[in-house]
């Protein structure tokens, strides 16, 4: 069992727990072997542990006088589990807490100049009244949020101990998402002609079992070799194998699973083909100028994995098909992806965000029903952004191909898209298509004909979640202090330019004009990542690829991480949380939400939590009931921070 420590900073309000974790990181086989083994005999090594260290106080080894201060809450957790345990004597602290009080008094600017400069107790920016404003983009998924937190919370207790946690029973097995996977709700459809039964349809109950582990499987290999390779038992598919081994996509190779780095449409490699596309337009200027990319249908996401090399992010977009979790092999070669399908409502990414939108044979119908599809990546593209078209209709002359050329091409006319160009690859056998999304509402004054028509005024173009499809165009921002009037400053320089539609008249989130905000969030997370996160918290960064920030805001969390190489997708090596829990829980119960937490963290995986002081608590207290390492906590004037880790375990049963 790993050596536990309570103690105090220099200040009566700091409550710090934390284990050798925070200082190397074992691997993670390693520290499943001694979490089993330490189970059997917890109670006599704490023991064991707690009378080591009384005697290294004695001794004069350990000088917690010096170093560190017990407030009262800790004292009475300490004498608590002295209670239960009956192995501590309890002992009297009153003195001692009135010495440790008056030594806080006195060292009161001290100690704000040490916490500043230690980073753990480095400033959490607090929030204006303006972060409590539902933003447009978030539709309400539930009205009986509440009621379902009064239900749910009648097992809370229960699961707290551990004694509630079962294994998912569901047929997806490993693979079960509760949104994709909801048997009962597919069942009700009265259509699929759009892909109905591909689209979101989340429990009404939130679940709180745990998905399973696929059998074999092991710590996933890190990056960059995860792009070329992952363990075969980790995505135990071989379907695509079969059907589009010949296509590059993915071979069986002994125990990996092999991504020659092919596609459909690249057969000799993404890389060429990524070029290829460079040659054509100039102007995409591939990590300057493009720097965010959403590749529609992407197979298993050699596209975007590849695009890392030109210094692009792309997210990697398939529905959960046929193809036997095409989205997880991405996921699993820690390349960015998502499961989603283009079907009769929105994609969940604001309006006008895209660079560059890419269809490789994605199997589309842009064409069909009004371009309801098309359309909807108009709305997603930036204005002067790019779409490629790399698919048959292109360079095929088949009849059903030319059929649809022609109303690809009327469809994108009436759309005022310009075509810049078709290019044909030679090495690959196919051509691309490349168009360009108009910077100002001119052509669309002009049309003689007025299909698709203009959306309504009152349609937000950034409402995202649950939003239906229409057959609509948005006008293109005119005012220049409008999201999509301009085109971003080139890479990298985005990352700490406040954007032109920051407006210094507006309040940001954190009181302060919000370009001065945009600002302040990316040098205080600079500071809290490289003071506290890469040297305090005990995590192999190493091994960190595949991170979500749970409460971006402006995103500086995930700017201050720009050098480490870390992606965005569904499938986490880490996650954040800046004060999420407790706003969640305003509204929801927080045991469902930990078990998707859990779902969606690899072995392995870290969760770090900056919230109030008892939200940490309670964060602590579910993650130890799910066999979580707990690293660190630590608490400061009611706020406090929290890292653990993810493990092997699994309950042994399912319900």
């Amino acid at each position: 069992m790993q050596d536990v420590k309570q103690g105090q900073d220099q200040d009566s309000n700091t409550d710090v727990t934390y284990t050798d974790a925070t200082k190397e990181e074992l691997p993670l086989e390693q520290q499943q072997q001694e979490g089993q083994n330490s189970k059997n005999e917890e109670n006599g090594q704490q023991q064991q542990q707690e009378d080591q260290n009384l005697g290294k106080e004695e001794s004069g080894q350990q000088n917690m006088e010096n170093n560190n201060m017990v407030n009262d809450e800790n004292v009475k957790e300490q004498k608590n589990m002295k209670d239960e345990n009956g192995q501590q004597d309890e002992q009297s602290t009153t003195k001692e807490e009135n010495v440790e009080q008056q030594q806080a008094e006195q060292k009161d600017e001290k100690k704000q100049e040490g916490a500043g400069a230690s980073g753990f107790g480095s400033g959490i920016p607090k929030e204006s009244a303006e972060s409590q404003k539902s933003w447009k983009s978030q539709a309400t998924e539930s009205k009986d949020e509440k009621q379902r937190q009064t239900s749910e919370s009648n097992n809370a207790d229960s699961i707290m101990t551990g004694k509630a946690w079962e294994l998912c029973n569901a047929t997806a097995a490993y693979d079960y998402i509760p949104c994709l996977d909801n048997e009962e709700a597919i069942k009700k459809l009265t259509s699929r002609g759009h892909f109905e039964h591909r689209e979101r349809h989340c429990p009404e109950d939130p679940p709180t079992c745990l998905v399973s582990l696929p059998e074999g499987y092991k710590e996933s290999i890190k990056w960059p070799e995860s792009r070329d390779k992952i363990w075969y038992h980790n995505v135990p598919h071989t379907k695509l194998a079969e059907v589009k081994g010949h296509q590059n996509w993915v071979k069986v190779t002994g125990e990996f699973l092999t991504f020659p780095g092919g596609g459909t449409q690249f057969i000799h490699g993404a890389l060429h083909y990524i070029d290829f596309l460079q040659q054509s337009v100039k102007n995409i200027a591939w990590g300057k100028s493009t720097r965010v990319v959403l590749d529609v249908g992407c197979g298993v996401a050699s596209f975007g994995g590849f695009l890392f090399e030109r210094d692009v992010i792309a997210m990697s977009l398939a529905p959960k098909d046929e193809h036997e979790a095409q989205v997880q092999f991405a996921l699993e070669r820690k390349i960015p992806a998502i499961s989603a399908v283009m079907g009769t409502k929105r994609l969940p990414f604001p309006s006008r965000v895209f660079d560059l939108i890419h269809c490789a044979r994605c199997r589309v119908p842009w064409h069909n029903d009004g371009g309801m599809l098309l359309l909807e990546l108009n709305r997603m593209l930036r204005p002067g952004g790019y779409f490629v078209w790399s698919a048959t209709p292109v360079y095929q002359k088949l009849e059903e191909d030319v059929q649809i050329w022609k109303e690809m091409s009327a469809l994108t006319k009436s759309m005022c898209w310009e075509l810049v160009t078709i290019n044909k690859d030679k090495l690959n056998g196919i051509g691309a298509a490349i168009y360009q999304k108009p910077t100002t509402n001119e052509c669309y004054e002009k049309r003689k004909h007025k299909k698709p028509p203009m959306c309504k005024n009152n349609d937000d173009s950034n409402a995202a979640w649950y939003v239906p499809l229409q057959a609509c165009m948005h006008k293109v921002p005119t005012n220049v202090v409008e999201r999509g009037s301009k085109w971003p400053v080139s890479w990298p320089r985005r990352l700490q330019t406040p954007p032109y539609w920051l407006n210094s008249s507006q309040m940001g989130i954190y009181g302060k004009p919000a370009p001065l905000d945009f600002t302040t969030d990316y040098e205080h997370w600079k500071h809290v990542v490289s003071k506290v996160y890469m040297k305090e918290m005990g995590i192999s960064w190493s091994n960190v690829r595949n991170v979500m920030d749970m409460r971006a805001v402006y995103g500086g969390f995930a700017a201050a991480l720009k050098d480490l190489q870390v992606t965005y997708p569904r499938s986490y090596d880490l996650l954040h949380a800046d004060h999420l829990f407790s706003k969640l829980k305003a509204r929801c119960n927080l045991v469902p939400v930990m078990a998707e937490v859990d779902r969606i963290v690899r072995p392995g995986g870290k969760l770090i939590v900056r919230d109030e002081a008892n939200v940490i608590r309670e964060i602590e207290n579910m993650l130890k009931s799910l066999h979580w390492d707990v690293h660190l906590t630590f608490s400061k004037h009611q706020e406090g921070i929290l890292s653990a880790q993810k493990g092997f375990w699994r309950p042994d049963t399912s319900p």
